[in-house]
């Protein structure tokens, strides 16, 4: 596997060589100072170019970075299912390389640049011909940091979490497996893992980043709340989905119990207790069942 310079003198170098493109800049986790640094990281990369038209039109110049194992070219798919795009403005190349590399190369007009080059900080401008690229502080991961929630959205993510709970025990129930699954999944652990993010940044006065999709949960969470996290995944046996309900209930009292008290707010405990009641019923409810308590 070719390493981080060498793979960043490929870059750079192409782009020196190559008149077409007069500047170049790098976002994602390689600019983040906080990010954990390992061999799966992207080299995410914006070459700034004069048009993108020959670009697309011969696309033998990808072959300088490396021998493909795939390629994606996401405004290519959006355009064929009928989705606006604007090819002479911008367009994206995600490349993986036989060695294990990825590079995920944007090339786009000055124009386009000015529009969004400010509005992301984690950016590292890597080289400007024509001093093109406005000047910006050094990439911080701030914009990505655990927002304090108001009273209001943790009362919210508290009501829609113990709300949406019926849907899945009735799911179960019904032997509705999709649905129980994803309402569990796309909903209830949305609101858990909002609470999960604000317990977290409650303990580092909100200036820490949990991550895309939650990856930093583990390295933030105390040992006893991340063993009781990883156990609300589960396969999808009746028993062991219930199960998982249980404890992801048991950790989510435990983290709104733990923000409201640092934040003075108010945990409505009978929203809890009402409903795990409910949930009691349902998971005992026989099938032929004519009512529910």
């Amino acid at each position: 596997m070719r390493a981080e310079e060498e793979m960043m003198n490929l870059i750079i170098g192409y782009a020196m060589n190559d008149n077409r493109i007069r500047a170049v800049y790098m976002n994602g986790s390689r600019t983040n100072p906080n990010a954990p640094k390992d061999l799966f990281q992207d080299f995410d990369i914006v070459y700034v170019v004069t048009e993108t038209a020959s670009f697309i039109r011969d696309e033998s110049w990808i072959l300088h970075f490396g021998d493909l194992l795939m390629i994606q070219e996401p405004d290519k798919n959006d355009q064929a299912c009928g989705e606006r795009t604007d090819f002479d403005r911008s367009y994206s190349y995600l490349m993986l390389f036989t060695d294990g590399n990825r590079i995920d190369l944007h090339i786009e007009t000055e124009e386009s640049m000015k529009e969004r080059f400010v509005s992301e900080k984690l950016t590292l401008p890597l080289l400007d011909k024509d001093q093109i690229l406005p000047a910006i502080d050094p990439p911080s991961d701030v914009d990505y940091h655990v927002c304090k929630p108001t009273e209001a959205m943790y009362a919210g993510c508290c009501n829609n979490f113990w709300w949406c709970l019926q849907n899945v025990a009735k799911g179960i129930w019904r032997d509705e497996l999709p649905y129980a699954k994803q309402m569990f999944e796309q909903v209830i652990r949305q609101e858990l893992d909002k609470m999960v993010s604000w317990r977290i940044g409650s303990e580092h006065n909100y200036k820490v980043s949990t991550g895309k999709m939650g990856k930093y949960f583990k390295i933030y969470l105390p040992a006893s709340y991340w063993e009781l996290y990883k156990e609300t995944y589960c396969d999808s046996d009746n028993y062991s989905f219930w199960e998982s309900i249980f404890k992801t209930c048991k950790l989510f009292h435990m983290l709104a119990q733990d923000v409201a008290d640092h934040l003075s707010f108010t945990y409505l405990i009978d929203e809890e207790h009402n409903m795990m009641k409910y949930l009691c019923a349902v998971r005992n409810l026989p099938k032929d069942a004519q009512k529910i308590f």
